[in-house]
C-alpha cells in the first residue's frame, strides 16, 4: 500500500512540474512567435528542421516532420531552415549568422522567401560540393519548397561528413516541441543522465555504421592481399640461387615482411581507417618486388612512384598522364605501362571496380569507406586533387565518418562561434548555386 500511495503522490508532482516547464518553451509574446535568428538557432540545436511561423505555409508541419526524420535517420549534421523575407534575416550574412548562433558544424540549407541557398563547414562538405549541389537543385526547377529541400537533403546526407548532434537523438525535428522539452525536464529531475543516454545511442549507431563499412571494405582489401600473395608465389627467385646478392635478398625479404604486415593489420582492423596500414604495406611490398626485378635483369633501379591510379594492384606507375572521369575535368594521374598503352590506343584503362548498391563501380565512384583504402596507396596529399569531381573526391575533401582525417572538427561537433567564415563554403554569388535567388535575387556576399 505504501508503494501505491507514493506513486499516486508522484503524479500530481509531475503534472505540476510539466505545467511549470511549459512557459519556458512556449512563445511568451506575439513578438517571440514571429521568429528570428535566435529562435531559429535554438530550434536547430534541438532538431534538424526549423520553420519560422510566418513561413509555415511554405513547409507544412507534417512535411517538416518527415524531412526532419529523414535527416535524423541519416545521422548526418544537415540543418534546414525555412524563413520569410524579413528585416531580421539579412541575405548577405544569413548563413554565417545562423551558423554562428547555432554553434554546430554542419551543412546549412535555408529557404528565404522564394530563394534558396546553402553553406557548410569545410570539414563537413567542400565548397565546390556545396556549390554544385545548390546549383543542381536550383536548375532543377522544383515547383515546391518541399521538393526542393528534399532533393537537397537526399544528396547532402550522402556526401556530408561527421555525425548528427547528440541532442537530436529522439527528437521529432521541426523545432523544439513542448512535449519533448517537458519530457526532458521531467527526466532530468527524476532520473538525470538523459543527455548521456542520447550521446551513447548516437555513438552506438555511428559504431554500427563503421562496422558495416569495414565489412564491405574487407572484401576489397582481402582481394588485394591475395593478389600480392599470388605475385610472391609466382616469383621464381630463391635467396640462395646463383647470382643472388645481399641487395636482392633484402628486397625479397622486405616484400615478404610487407605481406605479413598487411595480413596482420587487416586481421586487427576494427574500423575503416585501419585499412590504411594494410594498403601502405602492400604498396611498399610491390615497390620492393619492382626493385628486385630490376636488380635481377640489370635494368636501372625504378624511381619510387605512386601506384597505378586505375588499379594499385598493377604496381608502381611509370608515367603521369592526363585523364578525365565521365563528365569530369581532365587531371594528371600516375599510370602503369599497361594502362598507358591502353590510353595511347584510345581505350579505357583497366579500372579497379568494387561492389556497390548500384552494381560494380570504379573505386572513385564508390562510398566513403574507400577513402582510407585509397589513402594508404596514394597518401593523403595528392589523392583529393586526382579525384576532384568524383564521388570519393568530394568525400575526401570534405572528410567523412570513416577516417579521412585532414584536420578540423567533425560535423555535428559544437564549436560555438569559433569557426572560419572563409571556410564556410556556399554561394557563388552569381545566381548559379550561390545567392538567395528567386524573387529577391539578392547576391550572396559576406565572405563565403
Amino acid at each position: 500500500m505504501k508503494t501505491v500511495s507514493r506513486r499516486v503522490l508522484l503524479i500530481p508532482f509531475l503534472v505540476l512540474l510539466a505545467a511549470l516547464l511549459v512557459p519556458v518553451v512556449t512563445p511568451a509574446s506575439p513578438a517571440r512567435a514571429a521568429g528570428g535568428l535566435d529562435e531559429a538557432a535554438a530550434a536547430l540545436r534541438k532538431g534538424p528542421v526549423y520553420v519560422d511561423p510566418r513561413a509555415a505555409s511554405q513547409l507544412p508541419p507534417e512535411r517538416a516532420d518527415a524531412l526532419a526524420k529523414k535527416i535524423e535517420n541519416s545521422g548526418k549534421p544537415v540543418f534546414v531552415a525555412v524563413l520569410p523575407r524579413a528585416a531580421e534575416y539579412r541575405p548577405d550574412t544569413l548563413l554565417r549568422d545562423l551558423r554562428t548562433k547555432t554553434g554546430i558544424s554542419g551543412v546549412y540549407a535555408v529557404e528565404l522567401g522564394d530563394g534558396f541557398n546553402a553553406g557548410a563547414d569545410a570539414r563537413v562538405m567542400s565548397r565546390s560540393a556545396v556549390q554544385n549541389l545548390v546549383g543542381a537543385v536550383k536548375r532543377s526547377g522544383y515547383p515546391s519548397v518541399d521538393e526542393r529541400l528534399n532533393s537537397f537533403v537526399d544528396t547532402a546526407v550522402q556526401q556530408a561528413g561527421g555525425h548528427a548532434p547528440a541532442a537530436w537523438e529522439g527528437d521529432g525535428g521541426g523545432g523544439p516541441g513542448t512535449g519533448t522539452l517537458v519530457g526532458l525536464g521531467v527526466l532530468a529531475v527524476v532520473g538525470g543522465g538523459g543527455a548521456y543516454a542520447f550521446a551513447r545511442r548516437n555513438r552506438r549507431r555511428r559504431a554500427e555504421q563503421e562496422r558495416a563499412a569495414l565489412e564491405d571494405l574487407r572484401v576489397v582489401v582481402d582481394e588485394d592481399i591475395t593478389a600480392f600473395g599470388e605475385e610472391l608465389d609466382r616469383l621464381d627467385f630463391r635467396p640462395g640461387e646463383p647470382g643472388a646478392d645481399e641487395a636482392m635478398r633484402a628486397d625479397y625479404g622486405h616484400a615478404l615482411d610487407a605481406y605479413e604486415t598487411a595480413k596482420s593489420a587487416m586481421a586487427a582492423a576494427e574500423q575503416p581507417d585501419d585499412v590504411r596500414a594494410v594498403t601502405e604495406a602492400l604498396e611498399d611490398g610491390r615497390f620492393s618486388l619492382a626493385t628486385l626485378a630490376a636488380r635481377r635483369t640489370g635494368a636501372p633501379l625504378p624511381e619510387r612512384r605512386l601506384p597505378c591510379f586505375f588499379d594499385p594492384r598493377h604496381g608502381p606507375s611509370v608515367v603521369d598522364m592526363e585523364w578525365a572521369p565521365a563528365g569530369g575535368a581532365p587531371r594528371t594521374v600516375p599510370v602503369c605501362a599497361a594502362d598507358k598503352a591502353r590510353l595511347d590506343d584510345g581505350r579505357e584503362p583497366l579500372a579497379r571496380t568494387v561492389r556497390t548498391a548500384d552494381g560494380d563501380r570504379p573505386y572513385w565512384d564508390a562510398g566513403p569507406a574507400y577513402a582510407p583504402w585509397a589513402g594508404g596507396y596514394f597518401g593523403g596529399g595528392l589523392l583529393p586533387a586526382m579525384l576532384v569531381g568524383t564521388v570519393l573526391g568530394n568525400l575526401m575533401t570534405a572528410p567523412h565518418a570513416y577516417g579521412a582525417d585532414l584536420g578540423g572538427t567533425d560535423g555535428g561537433d559544437f564549436s560555438g562561434s569559433d569557426f572560419n567564415p572563409g571556410d564556410f563554403g556556399g554561394g557563388f554569388g552569381d545566381g548559379d548555386g550561390g545567392g538567395f535567388g528567386g524573387g529577391g535575387g539578392d547576391g550572396f556576399g559576406g565572405g563565403f
